[in-house]
């Protein structure tokens, strides 16, 4: 029930991922409800028809829900901007290779890209116009005050060391970026081939933590009622703190332990 309503009230509209992943967000997406209003809204009807226990369950599903939702959309656009950057360095080269100006080149390439890295593309593009350091816009000194940092800093670090020795040396540009864009595919398909790996390891975890309310379910077709002591006993409410903590907390472990072997994503 707590997982219902988190779904109905804390969830994104549908389509808003999807403009996300492509770099996209929808007005109205852009000024987000409180992180806590979900949760206000399913706690004020069940407490009044449901009691307080249950009420305090639907509020810690609401927000576990809301909260996994936001860790998706995170996720989903840093993997879009990562490929949108591969894509934009493959256009780079080629637009060099076609003789465009380096100006010109970065302006289509942050065309192709999303998310932060398009604002680094785009202000590289307007340095190289007026003929100032681009690598030096390419590596901003400060992090920014306000909005999201990029998910690719490596990819911006090497085009602009690229852009460094390619000045310093007389190279051509355009093969180094060809080479920087091959290394990125090839980490690419690196990170594809470990997120296959590891979804067994995120079913067994999505299974193991569903396991006890299977358990209930059994015993309440045994003709027992665990509802009854979990939500109305002392001790049962004790034993339901205990085994949502301790879920949580596998849930929590499990998901840190395939991010750090996923690496950042």
């Amino acid at each position: 029930m707590a997982a219902a309503v988190g779904c109905l009230v804390g969830l994104p509209r549908p389509g808003g991922l999807r403009l996300e992943a492509v770099g996209v967000v929808p007005a109205a997406s852009r000024r987000a409800p409180p992180f806590w209003l979900p949760a206000a809204l399913a706690v004020a009807p069940a407490a009044l028809l449901l009691g307080p226990v249950v009420a305090l369950l639907l509020s810690v599903g609401t927000l576990a829900v809301r909260r996994t939702a936001a860790v998706r959309r995170r996720t989903a656009a840093r993997r879009a901007e990562r490929r949108r950057a591969v894509e934009a360095c493959a256009t780079l080269a080629g637009e060099l290779r076609a003789g465009r100006s380096p100006a010109a080149a970065l302006a289509v390439a942050a065309e192709l890209a999303c998310g932060p890295s398009r604002d680094v593309l785009q202000s590289a593009a307007a340095t190289a116009r007026l003929g100032g350091d681009v690598a030096g816009a390419l590596l901003p000194t400060e992090a920014p005050v306000s909005g999201p940092v990029t998910a690719v800093p490596e990819v911006l670090r090497a085009l602009a060391a690229c852009w460094t020795v390619c000045a310093a040396s007389g190279s051509g540009l355009a093969a180094a970026v060809d080479r920087l864009e091959e290394g990125l595919r090839a980490d690419q398909d690196r990170r594809r081939a470990v997120e296959a790996e590891l979804a067994g390891p995120r079913a067994t975890a999505g299974m193991l933590a569903v396991l006890p309310l299977a358990g209930l379910l059994l015993a309440t077709g045994l003709g027992a009622d665990p509802a009854h002591v979990l939500l109305h006993t002392p001790l049962g409410l004790v034993c339901l703190a205990g085994g949502l903590f301790l879920d949580g907390l596998g849930l929590l472990w499990t998901g840190r332990l395939v991010a750090r072997a996923g690496g950042s994503g």
